[in-house]
């Protein structure tokens, strides 16, 4: 008798590479039509069965090149999204992340990870030619998220079981309810050493978020109330990295929930050699331009709607 998994495969080999209909199968294998239905959704869900769409993800060159000029980029990425849904755009951005990603990742190498859904587009739009001894490590303690797979914890495992290399978890949340105890999980010996970990990284992918309530990552979260998040907006933040706010020009602003984030720190990203900022959308226009403004980011992967607003706003300040 196969085993589970052969089964899958054997179905799964019959209905995707001998193009045999379901009922077909369920005649030769013995079981029914239905449940071989069931099975080949199995097979999906465990990854015996891995589909990949290769959209045409096409740049807009010249986009790219005043960006690389004006705000002296290691590299850019801009998507030519025109017509695209919001998540078709997304899973653009995370192909085009993933090809950067798998081009400049060498073994030995140390990867960290904020969190957010364009950094899970990008982590599943990765397919290793072969494995790498890298290490992936978690920036920022874990946020919760209803949505385990966009969070820091299964991200940075997912990714460094694709290379077969190690992962780091920051056994902390995102947010605690005071800064006493965000100083308190700073002494513990495993978050010291896990930040530091994530500060010697000479790779780092990170989402940009924005204060805009109804696009805010942490509103989402449920770290921010939308009337406080509009409140933060109206005093000047545009968005945030590793859940740091900052100003149109990049400036760190001190607020309360700043000083209870369990992280890395902005200033930190400076320290690592390629910072690769993922985000898209007409909302994220002046989170982008702030990051980079302030140098938060050095390799953008954005969308054209974002890219053109960001120089409209750039020009006009």
């Amino acid at each position: 008798m196969p085993t589970d998994k052969e089964l899958l495969a054997e179905i799964a080999s019959m209905y995707y590479e001998q193009d045999l209909i379901q009922s077909e199968i369920a005649r030769q294998i013995g079981l029914s039509r239905p449940k071989v239905s069931r099975l080949l959704k199995e097979a999906r869900d465990l990854g015996v069965v891995k589909i990949l769409i290769d959209y045409p993800w096409n740049t807009d060159p010249e986009l790219e090149s005043e960006f690389l000029s004006r705000y002296s980029l290691k590299a850019v990425r801009i998507l030519v999204s025109k017509g695209r849904s919001y998540e078709q755009m997304l899973q653009g951005l995370g192909s085009l992340a993933a090809r950067y990603v798998e081009a400049i990742l060498r073994p030995r190498d140390v990867l960290g990870m904020s969190w957010g859904t364009a950094l899970y587009q990008t982590a599943r739009a990765m397919h290793p030619e072969q494995k790498k001894d890298i290490k992936v490590v978690q920036m920022i303690g874990a946020v919760g998220t209803p949505d385990p797979l966009i969070d820091g914890p299964d991200l940075a495992r997912f990714l460094a079981n694709l290379y077969g290399g190690e992962y780091r978890y920051l056994h902390a949340p995102l947010v605690v309810k005071d800064p006493a105890v965000r100083d308190a999980l700073l002494q513990e010996d495993h978050v010291r050493e896990t930040l530091e970990l994530a500060r010697n990284a000479n790779i780092a992918m990170v989402g940009v978020g924005t204060m805009v309530p109804g696009a805010s990552s942490l509103v989402r979260a449920g770290y921010l109330d939308v009337e406080t998040a509009a409140e933060m907006e109206r005093s000047g933040v545009v968005g945030d990295i590793c859940a740091r706010q900052y100003d149109i020009n990049g400036q760190l602003l001190e607020s309360e929930l700043n000083r209870r984030i369990i992280g890395i720190e902005l200033e930190a990203l400076h320290h690592i050699d390629q910072v690769i900022g993922v985000a898209g959308g007409e909302a994220k226009a002046s989170t982008i331009l702030g990051a980079l403004r302030g140098k938060h980011i050095n390799v953008l992967v954005t969308d054209e709607t974002a890219a053109r607003k960001v120089l409209a706003m750039d020009s006009a300040n």
